[in-house]
């Protein structure tokens, strides 16, 4: 027995040392490939835009009366959102005045030969009536030829339209004068009666935004305020090219990230054209716009406005039953897709074949059946051939 105990105790030294440097399996985290709802989505982020904004502008230039409305307030078709009135005369320089103090002088003896000119006329239109009148009783006696007769009562008529032509010259000078009178009194007050000339509202909706709210004068076609039904939203998202020739009118989307609920949308155009917009990193990227109609519920969108941001998903393919693996299982195997496969204990590279994949799964189309478990996100102890074992359940 003596000899017994210490051979034992070599044994069992042995045996520990065997089994302390026997390779352990390792643990990984297990998954199943197995037939799932598959579905690819794009997330961009988008503006929530009114459909028909309509800029009201001055139809005239003049000068406009302050904005009583402001951003948010309701307005009705046809109603007076602004006014306009005349502008000041503009102010004249020392030279401008002169001009004007000649031309008034000028037009002051324009109209005082104009009147000098209707009396002549009149003195002449008298002596021909006079003369007119003689001859009437002489012709009438039979002590005037026919011919005589008739002379006078031709400068008789000649004298009547001289008087209309001084008349009209003379009022026409006057005008004028008035005109150049009115030049040298800039600061002269304008008829309230024709004060201003209101601008409607072309619809009915709310002040988007107020462009011009102070008291100025303006020019004609000067943007003074943006009007739209906040009840009539549309979403625009600016996708990739790569991504937008995926997208088909009439897709299912959602519009969440604004602060609100899930919104659900609908594709309902995807523009023909791109344009080249500068990424944050300085990458010209091809960019398409989609534009989305909201769907949901009215009652969970209301807060929504015009040039809010949202985050819209849009759903580019969907199909049930897809035989898939999860994305955290895939490495590259030179220019093939890879996993490890757990069979028999023992971890196994499997090439595989895929098919569409989101940021959780990926299509098996080949390589992989339903009901195969692999390693997901393996480390550098997981190898071909190599013992694994599944982690304990937490």
């Amino acid at each position: 027995m003596r000899r017994l105990i210490p051979i034992a105790a070599v044994l069992a030294l042995l045996a520990f040392l065997v089994w302390a440097f026997l390779p352990r399996p390792v643990e990984v985290e297990l998954a199943e490939v197995a037939p799932r709802p598959l579905e690819v989505v794009v997330e961009e982020e988008g503006e929530a835009r009114i459909r028909e904004v309509f800029t009201v502008s001055a139809t005239i230039a003049g000068k406009l009366q302050r904005i009583g409305l402001h951003a948010g307030d309701e307005v009705t078709e046809g109603q007076a959102v602004a006014s306009i009135g005349p502008a000041a005369p503009v102010l004249l320089d020392s030279r401008s005045r002169a001009v004007a103090e000649a031309a008034a002088a000028a037009a002051q003896a324009a109209t005082d030969l104009a009147r000098a000119q209707l009396a002549q006329a009149e003195a002449q239109h008298d002596f021909a009536a006079s003369e007119a009148n003689r001859a009437i009783a002489l012709f009438q006696k039979g002590a005037m030829s026919a011919r005589a007769h008739d002379n006078a009562i031709r400068e008789q008529k000649t004298a009547e339209a001289a008087v209309s032509s001084a008349l009209a010259n003379l009022a026409v000078r006057e005008k004028e004068l008035e005109s150049a009178l009115a030049m040298l009194r800039p600061d002269a007050p304008g008829n309230g009666s024709s004060c201003c000339v209101d601008i409607l509202a072309p619809v009915s909706g709310k002040v988007l935004r107020v462009l011009t709210e102070s008291e100025q004068v303006v020019q004609s076609g000067t943007p003074i305020l943006e009007l739209g039904d906040p009840g009539n939203l549309e979403i625009v998202v600016d996708l990739l090219s790569r991504d937008a020739v995926r997208v088909a009118e009439g897709a299912e989307a959602t519009v969440s990230g604004w602060g609100g609920p899930l919104v659900a949308a609908v594709v309902e155009r995807v523009e023909p054209s791109a344009v080249t917009r500068v990424s944050a990193l300085g990458i010209d990227e091809q960019r398409v716009k989609v534009v989305l109609g909201l769907t949901g519920a009215p009652e969970d969108w209301r807060a929504l406005g015009h040039g809010f941001r949202v985050i819209a998903r849009i759903a580019l393919w969907r199909e049930d039953g897809v035989l898939t693996i999860p994305v955290g299982a895939l490495f590259r195997d030179g220019p093939d897709w890879a996993t490890y496969v757990v069979r028999d204990g023992r971890a196994q590279v499997q090439r595989i074949t895929l098919g569409e994949r989101n940021e959780d799964y990926a299509q098996v189309l080949d390589g992989l059946a339903a009901g195969d478990r692999v390693i997901l996100h393996p480390s550098d102890l997981v190898m071909a051939g190599v013992s694994v074992a599944p982690l304990p359940k937490q």
